[in-house]
């Protein structure tokens, strides 16, 4: 009646295994390190760092124990782990100067970090600790919304301009271009003159929608935006403004940045261990200019280095193609490209398909006419500084849609796109929310968070034991695998870790206990009803059972409401709260009935269960 299968049992076991095995690398606490990150947009950190900063630290006799290389996102970062504050100071000194060759514009930054002391066979399990919210780490927290009525408003005034600039080229007559909101209107004198103009338009603008309309004799050609194109130019937009802010995060040498979407039009940038928020705020404030400029090709290429510079031009030693001399005078700058996305080539080569705006367009038209056959290259100008992201060769008369060609791998176009797209925001951000927390304040919510969960957790443990005697016991060994299994679980999942959370960890465990309770009790019900202790045993864990899921389901569904509904610190705790409701069904049914089963179910004849004092109405 009450034995369990060998599987059921061995689950118990693999949960317990599960839960013991990704909980431990919380408790090892971290070591200092130093983390290397890179300073400029052509330079990507890969694998081969590694052994540059193996060899930077043994030739100046500082010992390492661990030099590792992980890939976030679009970036990659080197980090090296040691013993000591000592040996992480001296490291930090020897690879800014060993991996720098100009101190005055570094490749690499090179930043203080905390990586966890988790033995390596555990790493190799991807057994890592929980990450820590700002709230019990300390730092700075923003909440910036994008402008996307800005971001809207620029992309319809590029095509404004490029409607204007395709229907004179096509010397196609218009009785005025206009803007109503986000329609662009487009005036006509006879249906003839109409229909060709969108046919032009058509072929030439895919991303509008064109209706015609008339309003007494004035014929009207109405453009706006398609639903496909306004949403992907929102999701490009805030996607350009989470890759420049990384971009720039990474000079604040924070170890451990958060930047992240929220909601339809924000973004949330977390900074542990920053206190600075000025400088944090002058720093992802700041603004970038992208330059298309043609190379000065009276000095030949392999000499730059070392000729004289001629005047009017000026010579970029940073980025890819460089040495290279460039003309002052750029053809045209970064506020012309409407768009810039990574495509294939008539050949199916890796290439990189550029928009702009009318202006632009006309521009690049007059620059590259009589020029081709040259070189042309796009430079990123930030804090005053140059950065060549590519020199191509000019193949055609240029217009407003082009592409640069020979990228090599769909990987180096998709990257290129990326920078032609973030090197300034793409619409302004305005610094809703702003928190900062000292460490100090974080280090006293983990400890209080702690001695909450232990506390809370001991005395249900006591008066479980007091009140229901071993089957008290049973309750606690449950509520313990299931604190167990809810760590374990937020750990490999390597969730972040909040005060709310903790709070939400306490919660659980009230909630959890909940379910014994009612097991406990159904149990002495059954016993003051007559049955045997067997079928007691049986019939309370079965009987229980539709309670225990109803009250957590009724409860699962409020944790969800405030996971999809809630924001910031009430998500924190929905997470944790869900988590913890899924763990505790499992352990208190499961869990608690396989002990019982393993202690009173190999005993045939049961005279009595130590559940406490059992009332009786007659008593």
């Amino acid at each position: 009646m009450n034995r369990y299968p060998l599987w059921k049992y061995i689950i118990i076991a693999v949960a317990l295994l599960f839960g013991v095995l990704y909980t431990v690398p919380n408790f090892f606490g971290q070591s200092p390190a130093v983390q290397i990150s890179s300073a400029k947009a052509t330079v990507k950190i890969d694998s081969s760092l590694v052994a540059l900063v193996e060899q930077a630290l043994q030739k100046d006799g500082v010992k390492s124990d661990l030099v590792s290389y992980e890939r976030l996102g679009t970036q990659g970062t080197v980090r090296a782990r040691f013993a000591d504050t000592d040996a992480q100071f001296k490291a930090k000194s020897i690879l800014e100067k060993e991996l720098n060759t100009d101190p005055a514009d570094p490749t690499y930054l090179v930043a203080f970090n905390l990586l966890p002391r988790t033995p390596q066979w555990l790493q190799s399990l991807h057994a890592f600790p929980m990450n820590l919210g700002l709230d019990l780490q300390g730092g700075v927290h923003f909440q910036m919304q994008v402008d996307i009525k800005s971001l809207l408003n620029k992309r319809l005034q590029g095509f404004q301009t490029s409607v204007r600039t395709l229907l004179r080229d096509k010397n196609v007559r218009h009785a005025g271009i206009t803007r109503n909101g986000d329609v662009i209107e487009v005036l006509f004198r006879d249906e003839d003159t109409r229909t060709k103009a969108k046919e032009v338009l058509a072929s030439q603008l895919p991303d509008l929608a064109l209706a015609d309309s008339q309003e007494g004799s004035s014929l009207k050609l109405l453009l706006t935006l398609r639903p496909e194109a306004l949403k992907r130019t929102q999701e490009e937009g805030i996607q350009q403004n989470m890759v420049t802010l990384a971009k720039r995060v990474n000079e604040l040498g924070v170890a451990e940045p958060l930047i992240q979407r929220y909601g339809a039009d924000r973004i949330v940038v977390e900074l542990p261990g920053v206190q600075d928020v000025s400088r944090a705020k002058d720093i992802i404030g700041r603004t970038a200019t992208l330059e298309v400029r043609l190379v000065d090709e009276s000095v030949p290429r392999g000499t730059e280095a070392t000729a004289a510079v001629p005047f009017g031009s000026e010579l970029f030693k940073v980025g890819k193609g460089a040495p290279v001399v460039l003309y002052k005078e750029p053809i045209l700058t970064g506020d012309y490209i409407a768009s810039a996305s990574a495509s294939f080539d008539q050949n199916q080569q890796p290439s990189v398909s550029i928009d702009l705006n009318g202006d632009g367009g006309r521009k690049m038209r007059e620059a590259t006419r009589e020029r081709i056959g040259k070189l042309m290259a796009i430079v990123l100008f930030e804090k005053g500084k140059g950065e060549v992201l590519t020199v191509a060769t000019i193949r055609d008369e240029l217009g407003s849609r082009f592409q640069i060609t020979g990228m090599g791998s769909a990987e180096a176009s998709a990257d290129l796109a990326l920078l032609l797209r973030a090197g300034s925001l793409a619409a302004p951000m305005q610094i809703i929310e702003e928190r900062t927390i000292g460490p100090q304040l974080g280090a006293d919510n983990i400890q209080k968070g702690f001695n909450s969960t232990l506390y809370g957790f001991a005395a249900i443990a006591i008066f479980m034991v007091i009140y229901y005697h071993l089957f008290g016991f049973f309750s606690v060994f449950a509520l313990a695998v299931n604190l167990l299994m809810l760590i374990s679980t937020l750990s490999v999942l390597q969730a972040t870790l909040t005060l709310p959370g903790i709070a939400a960890i306490a919660f659980t465990l009230g909630m959890a206990i909940d379910a014994n309770v009612l097991i406990n009790e159904r149990i002495r019900e059954e016993l003051r009803g007559g049955n045997t202790p067997q079928a007691a045993i049986a019939a309370g864990f079965d009987r229980a059972w539709a309670t225990i899921l109803d009250s957590n389901v009724t409860t699962l569904i409020a944790g969800l409401a405030l996971l999809i509904f809630g924001s910031g610190a009430i998500r924190g705790f929905a997470v944790v709260h869900v988590l913890g409701i899924m763990t505790s069904i499992f352990s208190s049914v499961f869990v608690s009935r396989g002990v019982a089963n393993l202690w009173y179910g190999r005993k045939k004849k049961l005279a009595s269960v130590s559940i406490g004092q059992i009332w009786k109405p007659n008593a």
